[in-house]
């Protein structure tokens, strides 16, 4: 039975060209990358990778080469998936990496179209005709059902990394490399390709970080700090099986080597961490502070660097424009002339010292505390002396507190806490006078009005002297 797709056959794409059919149902020419710049009208099929060459023979020394003239029908697939507009790339990729992550061996008709319920017939059925072109998705007539090639299992083992979301770009500088190296060490599938693409990563960040401490910027020292944390960390995790790798007994020459110079590599990184916590200080300690408000260079660089627009900050500054004054050159030489007369000093003007002269009389300056203080420690002697005589010695506590501007009676009331403070008692002067006043004080959980013109509201508390005060009201 033929396969349920209704579409009109076609010849099979020649010259990296790929004819598919796009997502609004209209047929659209894809360019792969077969005809690059620089080969004119000749097919690419007619160029055989050995002619880019200056010696043809030389080519099967190559290692890099000789694997890849291996895996040519995996690069065609590759071509063909990746050929085209990048919305049907994305579109190809998906239905593909979807039809992979399916438990199914084999899919049904049915199974497909509820797997892609969201696309839109005409689209579907062109992703499903560049698969099958490519090799990648097989129909089997027999039982009527979809499964995907070997071919189609090495694709996806080279784009499953694509399907991971990605959460910033410093992990996937190494993370990909790191990973494959040590499943592959497990595995023991470890090759010297792995081992000298990641040789290189770790060079590159090497080379990376030693620029951002030589250039001495704190701004590049922070922004490559979160990358170098990173790379330490993978590295760190990956220390195992890279220590695996430089100890194992290789046949492999080329293999014994790159995981010793992975290992030197690893040593370089590690050894940069002080390094790195140096420049960072040195950023630290050429940070200014912008007056008493805790400002920071810094805190200024990041400000501008996160402002929407920077030109608004000008305002009208460069609304006058710039007006030049032409001077020729002999009225500059004769001003700096006249200049230079003028401030010589004259020879005749005496050499020696200025006469003795008495110093002024002056007064030094003490910052004296608010007369509040002083005022509030006076009350309370002059209250505890009338307390004895009176029968309820109790006082209200805005009596204390109120009197004067609203500044002063708020004033008053932070000094209460200072009444019978015990490390406050130990001071001399004013403060140690009023922590040592015999008084007691207490507040209640509301507020009362009052006849005072500064506060309308106040809480609701006592005074007692110490002699008649209860323990329980004590602070």
């Amino acid at each position: 039975m033929p396969e349920p797709l209704h579409e009109l056959p076609r010849p099979a794409p020649h010259d990296g060209a790929l004819a598919h059919r796009a997502t609004d149902g209209a047929t659209s020419l894809g360019i792969g990358s077969g005809s690059g710049p620089g080969q004119g009208h000749t097919p690419a099929d007619s160029q055989r990778f050995e002619h880019f060459f200056r010696d043809a023979d030389a080519v099967p020394e190559q290692p890099l080469a000789s694997a890849l003239q291996q895996r040519l029908r995996l690069i065609d697939a590759l071509r063909g998936l990746f050929g085209g507009a990048q919305a049907g790339v994305q579109l190809r990729l998906w239905c593909f990496m979807a039809l992979a992550s399916q438990p199914q061996a084999r899919l049904s008709r049915d199974d497909v179209n509820r797997l892609f319920h969201m696309l839109l017939p005409e689209a579907l059925d062109s992703a499903l005709k560049r698969l099958r072109e490519l090799g990648l998705l097989v129909w089997d007539a027999t039982p009527q059902d979809y499964h995907l090639s070997p071919l189609a299992q090495q694709v996806h083992a080279l784009l499953a990394s694509l399907t991971t979301p990605s959460t910033s770009a410093e992990d996937d500088e190494m993370s990909g490399l790191l990973a494959q190296v040590a499943g592959a060490q497990q595995l023991g599938l470890v090759n010297a390709n792995h081992l000298q693409h990641l040789h290189a990563q770790l060079a590159r960040l090497h080379d990376g970080f030693a620029e951002a401490i030589a250039s001495g910027s704190e701004a590049r020292l922070r922004a490559a700090q979160p990358r170098f944390d990173r790379a330490l960390q993978l590295v760190d995790r990956a220390g195992q099986a890279l220590t695996a790798l430089i100890r194992a007994e290789h046949d492999d020459p080329r293999l014994e080597r790159e995981a010793r110079a992975i290992g030197q590599e690893q040593a370089r990184l590690l050894a940069m961490a002080s390094q790195f916590t140096r420049a960072l200080q040195q950023a630290d300690r050429q940070r200014v502070t912008l007056g008493s408000t805790g400002l920071t260079t810094s805190d200024v660089r990041l400000w501008l660097q996160q402002h929407p627009a920077l030109h608004a900050l000008l305002g009208d500054a460069l609304s006058v424009p710039v007006r030049p004054v032409l001077v020729s050159p002999h009225d500059l030489l004769d001003v700096a002339e006249g200049e230079f007369e003028r401030d010589r000093p004259s020879p005749d003007a005496a050499a020696g010292l200025p006469p003795p002269a008495a110093a002024a009389e002056g007064a030094l300056e003490t910052l004296s505390l608010p007369a509040e203080l002083g005022a509030l420690v006076h009350q309370f002697g002059r209250w505890h002396e009338q307390a004895g005589q009176a029968q309820n010695p109790t006082r209200p506590l805005s009596d204390a507190i109120l009197g004067g501007r609203f500044a002063q009676a708020a004033y008053r009331l932070q000094l209460l806490p200072l009444v019978g403070d015990a490390q406050a008692q130990t001071l001399k002067g004013l403060t140690g006078d009023l922590a040592r006043t015999p008084w007691a004080w207490a507040f209640e959980p509301r507020h009362t009005g009052t006849d005072d013109e500064a506060v309308a509201l106040i809480s609701v508390g006592t005074l007692r002297p110490l002699d008649t005060a209860p323990d329980t009201n004590t602070p």
